[in-house]
């Protein structure tokens, strides 16, 4: 049985509870996607099964931007989040964190590099799309590079005090 949320965070959720259940292990899990404001915030958690490839994904968002009259920047604000979820072995959520980067969906592709959304994902503190990015500066200024960061205080406080 496939259970999905309805957040990135309660999907992340969910996988970390079901490895550390299976594995009786620590389980870190994360769940990410797009969320296009002029579209009602989708396709959220969804974004990997929006079509059956990146470029189909890609054309379905912009021709669904261009269907709703989205053509000003304001109009095409997005965002990415990652949701990263820590089990402990006994199946229990013990640390949540999400990281955000905003952009704005462009009409067109630029850049080489990435995948999924990246091509049209600018993001305007870098003047750059994530597809034309070198990987270390998408891995700063991208959304599980900001996840990754509130987790680290909170894990490093886990750590230091695991009883919480």
């Amino acid at each position: 049985m496939l259970l999905i949320g309805q957040t990135f965070a309660e999907n992340a959720c969910l996988k970390a509870i079901a490895v550390a259940r299976a594995t009786s292990c620590w389980a870190l899990a994360d769940n990410s996607g797009l969320s296009v404001d002029a579209l009602g915030g989708a396709p959220v958690v969804h974004s990997a099964r929006y079509a059956d490839s990146d470029s189909a994904r890609i054309e379905r968002r912009l021709r669904e931007l261009s269907e709703a009259g989205a053509h000003s920047d304001e109009e095409r604000a997005a965002h990415f989040t990652a949701a990263l979820a820590l089990a402990n072995p006994a199946g229990e959520t013990v640390l949540e964190v999400e990281g955000v980067c905003p952009g704005q969906i462009l009409t067109e592709r630029r850049g080489e590099g990435g995948f999924g959304y990246d091509p049209v994902f600018f993001v305007p503190e870098a003047g750059l799309t994530f597809a034309e990015m070198p990987h270390s500066q998408k891995a700063g200024l991208g959304l599980r590079g900001r996840a990754f960061a509130g987790l680290k205080p909170k894990l490093r406080e886990l750590l230091v005090n695991p009883a919480g």
